[in-house]
């Protein structure tokens, strides 16, 4: 990745001159698409991590063409390309292991854009190809708001620094401790009881193809990225606490005949030394602003993978942001409370929206029975995946106008 890890006393110096002085919590997808972003535009924001240099390089994302604009605007469209592989095709096993359907992704998404899958690291490098500047092992201990401003006490080390700003961003994910600080009620969680191991598997011939074998009680799913596929094997977090030896076996029992993929995604878990653990569970703020503080990203709504979009409304709602806080920069742009509302007004429903569409899969796709398993084989082979991607080619058609949300917010100053 091209970050570049400095202590926050030089990004505090370089904010300080800015028109909008902005510290962003969390240098993930979200947050550090954004920081780039304003740094296109001539800002200087100061982007914070509480994680050190050794951070877990991540997953595989499937990116839908919501992401576009963003690389668009960073100038990287191409940098993504060459980092990741086209999903042309998706393809459905029933829980015996017998292909149901293979369809055309390409068909469904083409008019909209590039549908790509690429892992999460190779995307943050793609976003910081100009070098980023963070700040690592540094988090918020304090935030105080005031109608002009906010005062912010960052910890890195022993050291405690005071620094004043415009605009807070949080996008320190769905576990935020920063949301902690401003958030007047917890967040909703939805628990769906499953977890599962995230690996790495070798490269075979099918490159543009995503795999999923849904069984009577646990998942295997690959998508690839480049050089590599990314395997996922879950199912109910009690059937998995034996481990992953116990539980590859059980899957192999009940299915006879998985296919060269997936045969190869049980024995990579099988072979990763430390392979990580992931509890599938998602999150939703109650608000996203107070003022001049603002959740982004997994903080205000963190996704469960089901639909494979969580990463590309992250990223949307980053471009939304920055496209908005340009205004914010203008002698007689909209005052920042307004901008922020906006905001939340316009990008919220999509976002929840998108949410709720990957609820509705996970109740269909973590069903518990051999009969659940038989009906839901049926219901796929009987309906294409155009009916799942429904509500997202929804919000693919109609992309959000930061333009139009600027103008709502001159008229509610």
């Amino acid at each position: 990745m091209s970050f570049i890890e400095t202590p926050p006393h030089g990004q505090l110096e370089a904010a300080a001159q800015d028109s909008l002085p902005t510290l962003i919590v969390g240098a993930g997808i979200a947050g550090t698409t954004l920081a780039q972003l304003l740094r296109q535009s001539g800002q200087h924001p100061v982007l914070i991590e509480r994680s050190t240099g050794g951070r877990h390089p991540g997953y595989m994302l499937a990116l839908m063409p919501m992401v576009d604009r963003a690389f668009d605007d960073l100038g990287v469209r191409e940098a993504y390309r060459a980092r990741s592989v086209p999903l042309d095709r998706y393809r459905v096993r029933s829980h015996t292991g017998r292909p149901i359907r293979t369809e055309s992704m390409a068909r469904l998404l083409a008019r909209y854009g590039d549908y790509r899958g690429i892992s999460r690291g190779a995307l943050l490098d793609a976003l910081t190809t100009d070098r980023a500047p963070v700040s690592t092992g540094t988090t918020v201990t304090h935030l105080q708001e005031d109608t002009d401003g906010v005062t912010a006490t960052l910890r890195t080390g022993a050291e405690e620094i005071t620094a004043r700003f415009a605009v807070v961003i949080i996008a320190d994910g769905i576990g935020s401790t920063t949301r902690d600080l401003v958030a007047t009620e917890p967040p909703a969680r939805v628990d769906t009881g499953w977890g599962g191991w995230v690996v790495w598997a070798p490269p075979d011939e099918e490159m543009d193809l995503g795999e999923e074998l849904w069984g009577t009680d646990f998942m295997v799913a690959t998508y690839p990225v480049a050089g590599a596929i990314g395997v996922f094997l879950g199912a109910a977090r009690e059937h998995t606490q034996a481990g992953p030896e116990a539980f590859v076996a059980r899957v192999r029992r009940q299915v006879r005949a998985p296919g060269a993929r997936m045969d190869a995604a049980l024995q990579a878990v099988l072979d990763d030394p430390d392979p990580y653990y992931w509890p599938l569970s998602d999150v939703r703020a109650a608000r996203w602003t107070t003022g001049r503080t603002v959740l982004l990203g997994d903080a205000a709504a963190g996704f469960l993978p089901t639909a494979g979009i969580g990463a590309g409304m992250a990223m949307e709602s980053a471009w939304m942001l920055a496209r908005m806080l340009a205004h914010g920069t203008r002698d007689g742009g909209p005052d920042i409370p307004s901008l922020l509302s906006s905001f939340e007004v316009y990008q919220r429903p999509r976002v929840e929206a998108a949410q709720d569409n990957s609820r509705t899969l996970a109740r269909w796709m973590f069903g518990r029975s051999r009969v659940w398993a038989t009906v839901r084989d049926l219901a796929v082979r009987l309906a294409s995946v155009t009916f799942a991607l429904g509500p997202i080619r929804k919000l693919l058609d109609d992309l959000p106008d930061p333009d139009a949300a600027v103008r709502r917010s001159a008229t509610h100053r």
